[in-house]
């Protein structure tokens, strides 16, 4: 490169930097540093919320008066909002100790007389899930560790038996049980490894199968459910950290890639007298089937099956003495069966069948909509008891007096969510108990006994309110967060409205969009435009609720962008299970072709200059951004592709195997991948590998590679600061803002 041309290139970057950092703004703009560096601009949050079991009370953490950073343990009623303290930072110390536990979660026994303390917590996969346990008496304020003899941060899913007398929980791969009074612990299983996992999941079981706790108490303590896994086949993955030591050191996953046999699981009942396991005998082999959910009826287990192509579950229940296993119901679908209680704004959920007498509750798509069904256990008949023409997006609970199940849905907008109460004997019409002020995203967390509710609330424009509420009614008993000194920092700010459209593609497809017009927007002139999506079948970005990442849309829109936000086929809309499986065997060709026709369609509006256009995505959306340049390079002449999955074949077998995704081949226009080399989900071998095909043919582009960072790229100090730089920096040189 010349000398003028660098030292250009440079004057350029550093222009680009005050501009984000805040050091040429003014007061009511934002900027990189405002959103992510500054306190002024994060919303607040509840934190989790535990329910007493009669619902009249909830549970949470709370900052202690004497030291903000200690969080304490705090019940409130729920009519009176009486306040009390359940564990203060003095219960809290250990003996011996002048710091406080830091806590990462609570439960209580089944008597709620002791409370379990998840602290010291370390990473597994994803989620915190080992670390140590402290048990506190409520009355004597008795502070007891768990697990002493067995090593630190080791202890995962602990749970006291039904009888609060014994402790289970799993430490390096192995089942454990304790004597709360003696100490004495009892290994329930021996033979636990890295290879043989007992009461806990491999990798892929986690990810992609929300499997995380691996074991059940009996209802009469006497027995212990556990999965077990095989993963001594699965090859492993290497992954190099190179950060950390002057010595590289190798990190080995188990990860069994597309084609690759999954880890074999088998359910055991172990009778915690004797330590003797009686296995299941589910039919069918293990390596070719998986178990993701178990749990206990009565003195039965109830256990689901999916197949390795995902497009049958069965449902067994099975004799925990004898191991023998009925078919109580069947289910097939011609692309995928969801296991999952989903709602389709968020994360899935795990979901065990809830049970109402003799039956079981389960969401299926099986007449054309996600509906929700009544079936008998022993196989004699089903119940549909959502009788309407649209989704249920989750399932949530029962009615104080068990008349009544309370969903979550929206048939007339895909874009929100309500509150419906539908009869539990399937008999009129579900009855809407959102109030109709809250137009947008509602989402509830439902007392036991189905009286009240924590209520979050959020649309487009306005961040998220919450509340305790009483139900039916929905009358608001008090406000949780009100989020009000955010709501002010972003009324100072000079910021857009977002607005709603649809826009239907030359193939007849209507899709659901929000747009984000630039700050002094000019009708008769034309703006560069950045589009944006998931586009994978495991979220929606167009809906109706406040999303924290739209502060990058905002501050884009203020430097002269159009955002252009739209979920095509193949995203979990509520718009039916023909929209939703639409991409079976077309990931990367149907969903990619929706949105690229779509975009088309927006390039004819008189305020986009479609000589400057560029999309940026993450994950699924990175995999979009490939896929939209090398296919549809006409469109989009610049793309961001953060952690995307490349290839198809690169990815964990059983998510490919359910959606069958493709490879992408050509590609023109500018190009910016970023990956963190320590992603345990996308491999950055999938970038590796996409560069040596793009060298291949002489493609020029970019690569950003985070070191030893995860899928998020959040790890180390300043790294989500400088990669939304790096981002904003890349469109303000590719796609150059101003009004033409």
């Amino acid at each position: 490169m010349k000398k003028s041309n660098l030292f250009l290139v440079l004057a350029l970057q550093l222009v680009f930097t005050f501009i984000l950092t805040g050091q040429e703004s003014g007061s009511n703009e934002l900027t990189i540093d405002k959103i992510f560096n500054s306190r002024e601009f994060y919303p607040d949050y509840l934190g989790s919320v535990t329910w007493y079991n009669d619902g009249e009370s909830y549970v949470k953490l709370e900052s202690s008066e004497q030291n903000r950073r200690v969080r304490e343990v705090v019940a409130y009623n729920s009519t009176s909002g009486d306040r009390t303290v359940l564990a203060s930072v003095q219960d809290l110390t250990p003996q011996g100790s002048d710091k406080p536990l830091s806590i990462s979660s609570i439960q209580f026994t089944t008597d709620e007389s002791r409370m379990l303390i998840f602290t010291n917590t370390k990473r597994v996969w994803r989620a915190n899930t080992k670390g140590d346990y402290w048990v506190l008496d409520l009355k004597s304020k008795a502070l007891k560790q768990l697990g002493k003899s067995l090593p630190a941060s080791s202890l995962m899913f602990a749970k006291f038996s039904p009888d609060n007398k014994t402790v289970a929980y799993v430490s390096e791969f192995n089942v454990y049980e304790e004597d709360f009074q003696t100490g004495e612990i009892t290994p329930l299983t021996k033979d636990g490894s890295r290879d043989l996992i007992n009461g806990t999941f491999d990798w892929v079981y986690e990810e992609e199968l929300f499997c995380k706790d691996g074991f059940r108490w009996s209802p009469d303590g006497n027995n212990l459910a556990i999965w077990q896994l095989d993963a001594s086949e699965i090859k492993n993955f290497l992954m190099i950290n190179n950060t950390d030591s002057i010595y590289s050191k190798v990190i080995p996953i188990q990860y069994p890639k597309v084609g690759e046999d999954p880890s074999s699981a088998k359910v055991g009942s172990i009778d915690v007298t004797t330590q003797k396991i009686t296995w299941m005998a589910i039919p069918g082999d293990p390596k070719q089937n998986y178990l993701p959910r178990m749990q206990w009826v009565d003195d039965k287990l109830l256990v689901q099956q999916l197949n390795r192509e995902q497009n049958q579950l069965n449902v067994y229940i099975c004799n925990p003495t004898t191991g023998e296993c009925t078919l109580s119901y069947s289910e097939k679908d011609d692309a995928w069966v969801d296991i999952m209680n989903l709602d389709l704004t968020a994360n899935w959920s795990m979901y065990d069948m809830e049970i109402s007498g003799n039956s079981f509750l389960r969401v299926t798509e099986k007449d054309g909509w996600r509906h929700l069904y009544k079936v008998k256990m022993d196989g004699s008949g089903e119940m549909n008891l959502t009788n309407f023409e649209g989704d249920v997006a989750r399932f949530y609970s029962f009615d104080e007096k068990g008349k009544h199940i309370y969903i979550n849905a929206s048939p007339e907008n895909p874009t929100q969510r309500y509150l419906y109460q539908i009869s539990a004997k399937g008999k009129g019409k579900p009855q809407r108990i959102t109030p109709q002020e809250y137009a947008g995203v509602n989402k509830y967390n439902i007392s036991p006994n189905g009286k009240y509710a924590i209520h979050t609330y959020s649309n487009a424009n306005t961040p998220a309110t919450i509340s305790l509420i009483s139900l039916p009614s929905h009358k608001v008993i008090k406000t949780l967060v009100d989020n009000q000194k955010f709501k002010e920092s972003l009324a100072a700010l000079d910021l857009p409205k977002i607005e709603f459209f649809k826009v239907t593609t030359s193939e007849g497809i209507e899709m659901d969009g929000r747009l984000i017009k630039p700050v002094g927007f000019e009708s008769g002139k034309k703006y560069p435009v950045i589009y944006y999506t998931y586009g994978g079948p495991a979220g929606v970005e167009a809906d109706d609720s406040w999303k924290y990442r739209g502060m990058f849309h905002f501050m884009l829109a203020q430097k002269g962008y159009a955002i252009i936000i739209m979920d095509g086929r193949g995203t979990p809309s509520l718009k039916g299970r023909e929209w939703r499986k639409a991409l079976y065997k077309k990931v990367g060709i149907l969903n990619t072709r929706d949105f690229a026709l779509a975009a088309q369609e927006t390039l004819k509006w008189d305020f986009i200059d479609a000589e400057r256009t560029a999309y940026w995505g993450w994950s699924s959306g990175g995999k979009m951004a490939l896929n939209l340049m090398f296919r549809y390079p006409e469109v989009f002449k610049t793309a961001i592709a953060v952690a995307p999955v490349s290839s198809g074949l690169l990815y964990d077998n059983i998510y490919t195997e359910r959606y069958m995704g493709l490879k992408s081949e050509n590609l023109e226009g500018n190009l910016l991948i970023i990956h963190g080399t320590g992603d345990d989900n996308v491999h950055y071998q999938n970038t590796e590998m996409l560069m040596n095909e793009l060298i291949k043919h002489n493609k020029q582009f970019r690569v950003m590679p985070y070191p030893n960072r995860s899928h998020g790229i959040y790890e180390g100090e300043n790294t989500t600061r400088h990669l939304y730089t790096l981002m904003t920096n890349y469109f303000l040189e590719m796609n150059p803002i101003g009004a033409k």
